[in-house]
């Protein structure tokens, strides 16, 4: 079995894409994972399961919400291995890392679009995109960053999920399994 991380994306955020976590671990137990756990509302589920590949488990993932909850969620499945390696790349110091944003990405962007993304700077945020993932430290706090996920995600063509040092610590730790 493998350990297996899933970040969903827009779920109950604002009144909007509601998915209770306790239902949302019922479906996935029933679709055949195993030891599902979630943290948090915003969609983040830690399980096992014998499937080996990121894109079917998305697939089956997002097929299940939508023919539970008739919306369509974005999802990212990585291994714990996976999100450890990119945890522990992380480029900036341990006092910027502890306030930093990892920006998960759907695919390596292409590096022509990278080429054009990393012309972009603002003040008081600083990023480094290493393969699937943008590390982003917000000297005023993400919420007022110019950078934001719909921006890398447009300017980049990939789909995008956030989340935040605290997030990652512990997502690893409830995946240690």
């Amino acid at each position: 079995m493998i350990a297996y991380i899933a970040l969903l994306r827009g779920i109950n955020v604002g009144g909007h894409n509601k998915v209770p976590m306790a239902v949302l671990r019922e479906l996935l137990t029933k679709s055949g994972f195993e030891n599902v756990k979630t943290y948090i509302q915003s969609g983040n589920v830690i399980f096992q399961s014998a499937t080996n590949g990121a894109k079917v488990l998305e697939n089956k993932i997002q097929n299940t919400i939508l023919d539970r909850f008739e919306f369509e969620v974005p999802v990212l499945v990585k291994t714990r291995e996976e999100l450890s390696t990119i945890f522990n790349n992380c480029p900036f110091a341990e006092n910027k890392k502890i306030e930093s944003y990892f920006i998960l990405l759907s695919e390596i962007p292409d590096k022509k679009r990278l080429q054009e993304v990393s012309q972009k700077r603002y003040p008081n945020d600083d990023y480094v995109i290493l393969n699937d993932c943008i590390y982003l430290h917000c000297e005023n706090g993400y919420g007022q960053s110019k950078f934001n996920l719909n921006v890398f995600e447009k300017k980049l063509n990939v789909n995008a999920t956030a989340r935040n040092y605290k997030t990652m610590v512990k997502l690893l730790s409830l995946s240690d399994i």
